[in-house]
């Protein structure tokens, strides 16, 4: 099935989308979104191939600086950048360092070479230690690099626009699961303890409140907000539907039929996080349904 949601104006276009980081857990899954829908698509990240060998694709170290990446790659109409090295190290300075120049020099000549719709995808974290529901108009507190390092990105990109007109769309997500997922995650590390057959699973005590999707709903979720500009700015992408770990990790032994005893409290609660917080999805939800005026 198609995803039916554009605004007017692109609806009447064909447009080349370059996606960046299109081998990731996220990548490969808004690969797959869009190729449901009418437009030319083009993947990028440092790997020899892609993991979809039908999609166009261009092997690129976004780190190497190019004279025109914006002819190197085609000239595309438009960029969903999910390229970000190094997680789920959250404290690291290369956030700082290494990624937050790399993107800011990469879609900095993007935008000017002509590339007129930009979406990136930044992180919950942003918000930093407020809990509850939390709202794309609450001021920004990363207080971990790599969430400090996607706010200056953000901020830089506003501040481009200001002197460069573009359609500016900055995803934030909140916690998604799925096929590719990175093996530190919870039910990552669960599926591994189910295969050997453990009898105990240790994890922290589980009250923590988070909110999760799985990412084929992340994916498509991305895709509509790329090609619509009526929305424009920070879009949580989010469930907006607040759940326990241990709530979570028991629906999932029971869909999956599976027992074994949780260890709670085993690992501490972690200082990074706040210990409930979920998305306002209002802005999101006026995309799909597609009320954008």
């Amino acid at each position: 099935m198609k995803l039916e949601f554009y605004t007017f104006r692109m609806k009447a276009e064909i447009m080349k989308i370059l996606v960046t980081g299109a081998n990731g857990f996220v990548g490969r899954h808004v690969l797959n979104a869009l190729r449901t829908t009418s437009h030319e698509i083009i993947a990028t990240s440092r790997g020899e191939k892609c993991v979809m060998e039908d999609i166009p694709y261009v092997t690129c170290d976004l780190n190497e600086e190019k004279n025109n990446f914006f002819q190197f790659f085609g000239s595309p109409d438009a960029v969903i950048h999910l390229a970000w090295e190094g997680l789920p190290n959250y404290n690291a300075l290369f956030h700082i360092e290494r990624n937050l120049e790399t993107s800011y020099r990469f879609l900095k000549q993007m935008i000017e070479s002509g590339t007129r719709n930009i979406t990136v995808i930044g992180t919950c974290f942003e918000y930093g230690l407020q809990n509850g529901c939390l709202s794309e108009d609450l001021p920004p507190k990363p207080n971990t690099t790599y969430a400090v390092a996607k706010n200056i990105l953000r901020i830089f990109l506003e501040e481009l626009q200001k002197r460069t007109p573009f359609d500016f769309k900055w995803i934030r997500l909140f916690y998604l699961y799925g096929e590719g997922q990175n093996k530190n995650s919870i039910l990552e590390q669960l599926k591994t303890a189910l295969q050997r057959d453990d009898k105990i699973f240790n994890m922290s005590g589980g009250e923590q409140l988070r909110d999760y999707l799985p990412v084929e709903t992340v994916a498509e979720n991305i895709v509509k907000i790329a090609l619509q500009n009526k929305i424009q700015g920070i879009v949580n992408n989010a469930s907006g539907k607040p759940i326990s770990i241990r709530r979570f990790v028991e629906e999932f032994l029971h869909q999956e039929g599976k027992n074994i005893a949780l260890n709670l409290g085993y690992y501490p609660y972690a200082t990074y996080e706040p210990m409930a917080f979920w998305g306002d999805i209002q802005k999101l939800q006026m995309i799909i349904q597609g009320r954008t005026t």
